[in-house]
């Protein structure tokens, strides 16, 4: 009963808080920047009621699909030959898993009011660090805290705003959000982060349903005034360390974008088959909102232009058929992999009042 209480306990503390620390910072004159104002840490759970996990197990993509649909999502992460997925029916409960993928100590973060999942490199000054969530909140995103400074880091943008470590930045590892039926496919050998023992919390089931049906994050934990420019709930796609936002109403339509990045050609790639993990009780029944990826559009020496197709994405050059995870799976390429880009998706308001210089 205790932990079925805590969202619960969020909302009814998002209520309380609405007409306090909200009205009195926008009267101090809070606006979007990227400079920290502590007025708008605001503290939900106390440390450790959202347990995160730090011994974490894995099982078979088979073994996992006797609890998951294969359209719900799973954070995917490869580093060389290492792939790994995480269910965001067990990320919406626990927020945080350190983990090592391909020799690299990570950290798996998700932020489900901001809906927003981050995967960093944990290794910082010569340490590795291990991260759990604080029980806080800034501008509705997750606010870690480092086991062995105590130092409190903001998940969006993996920076340390308090704390021995302040001024500190974690550099972030590509990741995406996709289906476990993608994950299979493209991994068919992959590893699936199991359900902890003995937890009691109801994987599967969503503690947030109903949230992203929402038009306005919830006040008590959003001080600033709406960003205007696209619905506070809109998904998007950010670049991190870059100004550029692709939203997923344009992605649906369009379903293939390409651009540039530092000099680079890069394409941006939306499909559908993705349930929202923030929408029904049960997330296998949540609505489809698409699954996107980014990556470097070359292969090997070879520039690729890639259009939609009824099984995937075909590059014009080869005439290879490509998945959304960025593997060829049919033709000529078969097997390759595009370059993953570092992106996040998030919710536009998140995006924005962490990166002010966003443009829609």
């Amino acid at each position: 009963m205790k932990l079925s209480l805590v969202p619960v306990l969020v909302l009814a503390f998002a209520l309380v808080s609405c007409g306090g620390v909200r009205e009195r910072i926008r009267a101090e004159g809070g606006s979007h920047t990227d400079a920290f104002d502590s007025r708008e840490l605001v503290d939900v759970l106390p440390p450790g009621r959202i347990p995160s996990i730090s011994r974490p197990r894995f099982e078979s993509v088979a073994k996992a699909g006797e609890w998951l649909t294969g359209n719900e999502p799973v954070v995917v992460v490869d580093v060389g030959a290492d792939a790994r997925a995480y269910p965001l029916a067990i990320l919406v409960w626990h927020e945080v898993v350190d983990d090592s993928v391909g020799g690299v100590p990570v950290a798996v973060t998700y932020a489900p009011l901001c809906n927003a999942a981050v995967v960093f490199d944990r290794r910082l000054a010569g340490a590795t660090e291990s991260f759990a969530s604080s029980g806080k909140l800034y501008r509705s995103d997750l606010v870690m805290v480092d086991r062995r400074s105590t130092s409190l880091w903001t998940q969006l943008d993996g920076r340390a705003v308090a704390g021995p470590a302040k001024g500190a930045t974690l550099a972030q590892v590509p990741s995406q959000i996709a289906s476990l039926d993608e994950f299979s496919s493209a991994y068919p050998n992959g590893a699936v982060l199991a359900r902890p023992e003995g937890s009691g919390r109801a994987y599967g089931f969503d503690p947030y349903a109903g949230y992203d049906s929402r038009t306005q994050p919830f006040g008590g934990f959003f001080a600033l005034p709406p960003d205007h420019r696209m619905p506070s709930m809109e998904r998007v796609v950010g670049i991190a360390g870059d100004a550029r936002t692709y939203a997923y109403s344009s992605l649906r339509s369009r379903r293939v974008i390409e651009d540039r990045l530092d000099g680079r050609d890069i394409v941006v790639l939306w499909s559908s088959g993705v349930r929202s993990a923030l929408d029904d009780v049960r997330m296998s029944r949540g609505r489809d909102v698409g699954q996107t990826g980014v990556f470097y559009s070359v292969a090997g020496s070879r520039r690729l232009h890639l259009s939609a197709s009824e099984t995937g994405f075909t590059d014009t050059e080869t005439g290879s058929t490509w998945d959304v995870l960025g593997v060829a799976t049919a033709g000529p390429l078969r097997g390759r992999r595009l370059e993953p880009v570092a992106h996040v998706d998030a919710f536009w308001f998140a995006w924005a009042a962490f990166n002010p210089a966003a443009i829609p």
